[in-house]
């Protein structure tokens, strides 16, 4: 019984320190930028991104080159969708209200996912424009 409550309060911890380090990764995308190109290709015309475009993303990221350091970050990203996906499915009867709360979160996963592939452009365009003066 005690290792069972042990265990249960183990993952309740780590539980939250990954939905707050999600949060981190939210906030910190916040305040980068899309570029007009990202936003292009994207089919974006606001800051605001909606969460069924996550997916979409993901899928797009998984085109570009990674230029590294950022792969962690969407796996936590996309971990953290899928954990929203379920708590939407589980508490939508119960708390109709969640609704909106996880919907913005959502988005906000989205956001996340569409800087990365922003990055991911600016690298891939970096790259060519580096082999192009290479090979004149």
């Amino acid at each position: 019984m005690i290792p069972g409550l042990i265990f249960v309060l183990l993952f309740l911890t780590l539980l939250q320190f990954f939905v707050s380090y999600s949060h981190s990764l939210m906030v910190q995308s916040r305040s980068y930028e899309l570029s007009e190109q990202a936003r292009e290709i994207c089919g974006f015309t606001a800051k605001t991104v909606a969460g069924d475009q996550f997916l979409r993303l993901q899928q797009l990221i998984a085109l570009c080159p990674d230029p590294g350091g950022d792969a962690f970050e969407i796996r936590a990203t996309a971990l953290y969708f899928h954990l929203l996906g379920l708590a939407r499915m589980l508490l939508n009867r119960m708390i109709p209200s969640v609704d909106h709360w996880i919907e913005k979160e959502r988005g906000g996963c989205a956001y996340v996912a569409a800087v990365a592939l922003d990055r991911r452009i600016v690298y891939s365009r970096m790259m060519m424009t580096q082999q192009e003066s290479q090979q004149i």
